[in-house]
């Protein structure tokens, strides 16, 4: 890792941006080898942190992200066997999303590439300079946002 007491001319802001893409390239180029993404991770945590089939409208919600994509996302889960669409006990009108089998062996696997680059990728941090990092995020992450 590089010496992170180094001062750069770099606004804030860009140095942000430019470390979230490397981290996404990493993550993404990891993850392809094992027929997911970041994105299809994503989806496939939720379901198995849900215990139970979801509503897409839940899964867009979860996603922060409108339906049609999250439709658009499930209908590759399917297609790649990960995700089934099964009809909604509740509502004949709704179609919920439910995890298979290989969608969990394939999360389980996605979670280990995780872990993987995770710790690749921070390896050089210390302890107080993770979580100083971590407050940091945390923050901005949580912090109003304007446009």
């Amino acid at each position: 890792m590089n010496d992170l007491s180094a001062s750069t001319s770099e606004p804030l802001w860009k140095l942000i941006l430019h470390a979230s893409q490397r981290v996404e390239s990493a993550f993404e180029s990891e993850l392809a080898p094992i027929g997911l993404s970041l994105s299809k991770l994503n989806v496939l945590a939720i379901l198995l942190e849900a215990g139970e089939p979801l509503p897409l409208s839940r899964l867009a919600a979860k996603l922060a992200c409108v339906k049609s994509n999250v439709t658009q996302l499930v209908d590759r889960l399917e297609t790649e066997g990960l995700v089934a669409r099964v009809d909604d006990p509740n509502d004949r009108r709704s179609v919920l999303a439910s995890i298979t089998d290989l969608g969990r062996e394939r999360s389980m696997a996605g979670t280990q590439v995780m872990q993987t680059v995770d710790a690749t990728l921070f390896d050089g941090l210390g302890t107080d300079e993770r979580q100083t990092m971590e407050r940091f995020l945390a923050a901005l992450s949580a912090g109003p946002c304007s446009s």
